[in-house]
């Protein structure tokens, strides 16, 4: 008789070390809400003429700074410093936020649309977080068909800057709801099957998944229900 004892002693570990990151990951991901919280404070109070006077300049610069600090977060990402590089990367994510949150509130119906772009991706996510953990399917074949979306949209987004088409706005954010809840379950997926071990990548990834969704999503319901009666 073969002795099985080695084959599931590696198994639960496995299986160990997969739940401790995904624990690791869910606690580090409610610590990233303060930082992006206060920052999104500060931004709604902050004047960001450069980014009306020169929006694909910023749209640029901002990109370019966040690659650089995802790079650092990716090289310290066994220390400390990863943790303390991305609380800052969200306190910057939201200070982002604070021109789309600001423009949103000046709507007669703002706080409900902010509610429900905020309860939406609260269930979106806690939704696809269930399925990829509950069924642990294997969704790292989206990853290819995610990352070329991206990139689209990207691309999109840069020329609508020039362009100025509410419609093509209006389908970008739909589409980004799409897109970015692909991404959430992709990422859960991912840490699930054991293709994330590193609870530090594994937030920053699901992190901008649903910081892009919440953005979206609001931009969309913005487009559809904002009234300034």
């Amino acid at each position: 008789m073969l002795d099985n004892t080695p084959v599931l002693g590696r198994s639960e570990s496995t299986e160990l070390a997969t739940n401790r990151v995904l624990r690791n990951t869910y606690a580090l991901l409610g610590l990233t809400m303060i930082p992006t919280v206060i920052g999104a404070f500060i931004g709604m109070n902050i004047n960001f003429s450069i980014a009306q006077q020169h929006p694909f300049i910023f749209a640029i610069g901002a990109m370019a700074v966040m690659y650089g600090l995802f790079t650092a977060i990716a090289a310290n990402r066994n220390s400390s410093l990863g943790v303390v590089l991305l609380l800052g990367v969200t306190f910057l994510l939201g200070m982002l936020l604070g021109p789309i949150l600001q423009h949103a509130l000046h709507l007669s119906n703002g706080a409900q649309i902010v509610g429900l772009a905020a309860g939406g991706t609260g269930i979106i996510l806690m939704t696809l977080a269930g399925v990829a953990t509950t069924t642990k399917k294997d969704f790292s074949f989206m990853g290819k068909f995610l990352m070329v979306g991206i990139v689209l949209m990207i691309v999109a987004s840069l020329a609508n800057i020039f362009l100025q088409i509410p419609a093509m706005a209006l389908a970008m954010s739909a589409i980004g709801v799409i897109l970015f809840s692909g991404f959430i379950l992709y990422d859960v997926s991912r840490i699930v099957n054991g293709g994330e071990t590193n609870y530090v990548m594994a937030t920053l990834s699901l992190y901008l998944s649903i910081y892009n969704l919440f953005t979206s999503l609001l931009q969309l319901l913005m487009g559809l229900m904002g009234s300034d009666d």
